[in-house]
């Protein structure tokens, strides 16, 4: 591995529009630019909206660059961050006709408490789709929209009240704090996000961005959802849709951070070994057994499919139901998760150490370009895991 290597370039003014693309063949290890000239660049501020901004002009003098460059994570510093970007937006609510790719989306200002990530990897969730159709118009954030809650990335500008981040960390998160309640204007599908530092945590060490977006919302939803059922040791559990993005993560986290004692959980025939292998210890064929008709109840049903008057009948007295979506039938709940930053750091020793582990879509990833086709699948109600999309950058 070369740790230091430099090399000597000059260009000319006409030339110097042929830089960026050599640094970013750099990419992804972090340079350090030394110029024999002093450059004067004239910025001209901007409103924070998600139309298209003008593109800023500057002049360059003959110069001479000296490059060092070592192995390392992809970073980028706060100057090399365009005012400009490539994201996925909707003007209006609808089905995925509505979403326009667009290469002149203005990158989201910083505020003081958050973070501007490079964005690697998203997920897409239930709450994206419904949220496009307008299922909560009343306390969406306003039209444009640029989608997406899950994210993995690069951190590339920290606001002045960050403690815990800085330029370079590989961090992961739902950049929405409430799902339903005024999520951001500027979402996770695009080249940048913006998000508060509380939201987010280090990407586990052995993941890779597309394993890491997958889980923030869905497994805050898992954990939270056994939580406030008071969920522990020695319980047992039933999980309806146990090969979802919200399942199969219900199931690990029950079996190998609470500590059931015993786990039950449905999905079509075809599933039923993933089943096993995230911990269950009772795989159900919802094709050709009524869970009706169980001949055991559970302490905790988690109902990730929309079944809570099936779902009530297989609890024990004094236990809880959580019901995701659908009618709720008592004493089933239902909870809109809040997205926490610490739930994440909490959990990152189980995934790093391979007893929780992310679940991804066969068919995927799904390339930032293929967008519109990953919704599609996602709202066929038959994915398995998370939908990912990766090759954002």
């Amino acid at each position: 591995m070369l740790t230091t290597t430099t090399a000597t370039l000059s260009c000319s003014s006409s030339s110097a529009s042929q830089l960026p693309p050599l640094f970013h063949s750099l990419s992804p290890n972090p340079i350090s630019l030394r110029f024999s000239s002093t450059l004067q660049l004239t910025k001209t501020r901007t409103r924070p909206t998600l139309k298209t901004l003008t593109r800023q002009k500057c002049q360059l003098p003959a110069l001479r660059v000296s490059v060092n460059y070592e192995a390392a994570p992809a970073t980028a510093e706060a100057s090399t961050v365009p005012s400009e970007m490539k994201a996925w937006v909707y003007e209006e609510y609808g089905g995925v006709d509505v979403l326009k790719f667009d290469t002149k989306v203005a990158v989201p200002e910083l505020l003081d408490d958050q973070v501007l990530i490079k964005v690697m990897a998203a997920a897409l969730n239930p709450v994206d789709f419904k949220r496009r159709q307008g299922k909560f118009q009343s306390t969406d954030s306003p039209l444009p929209t640029v989608p997406g809650y899950d994210v993995a990335g690069v951190v590339v500008k920290v606001g002045s009240q960050v403690k815990d981040f800085k330029v370079g960390d590989e961090v992961y998160g739902d950049i929405h704090e409430k799902a339903l309640d005024g999520p951001k204007q500027s979402g996770s599908l695009a080249e940048y996000t913006a998000v508060e530092e509380r939201l987010i945590a280090l990407k586990p060490k052995n993941l890779d961005f597309a394993q890491a977006a997958s889980l923030p919302l869905a497994i805050e939803t898992a954990y939270e959802g056994l939580e406030r059922t008071g969920f522990s040791a020695g319980k047992s559990l039933l999980v309806l849709n146990g090969a979802g993005g919200v399942g199969s993560l219900v199931i690990q986290l029950a079996k190998h951070v609470f500590g059931a004692s015993r786990v039950a959980a449905t999905s079509s025939t075809g599933k039923l070994e993933l089943l096993k292998s995230l911990g269950a210890d009772l795989a159900i064929d919802y094709t050709k057994e009524n869970i009706e008709e169980l001949p055991e109840k559970f302490d905790v049903v988690y109902d990730a499919i929309g079944q809570c008057d099936k779902a009530v009948k297989v609890v024990k007295e004094g236990g809880s139901v959580v019901a995701l979506t659908g009618a709720v039938t008592p004493p089933g709940f239902r909870f809109v998760v809040t997205s926490n930053g610490a739930v994440l750091k909490k959990l990152n020793p189980y995934l790093e150490s391979g007893k929780v582990k992310p679940v991804i879509d066969p068919k995927g990833p799904f390339p930032f370009s293929k967008l519109v086709e990953a919704f599609s699948y996602l709202e066929t109600n038959r994915a398995t895991g998370k939908v990912v999309i990766d090759s954002i950058q």
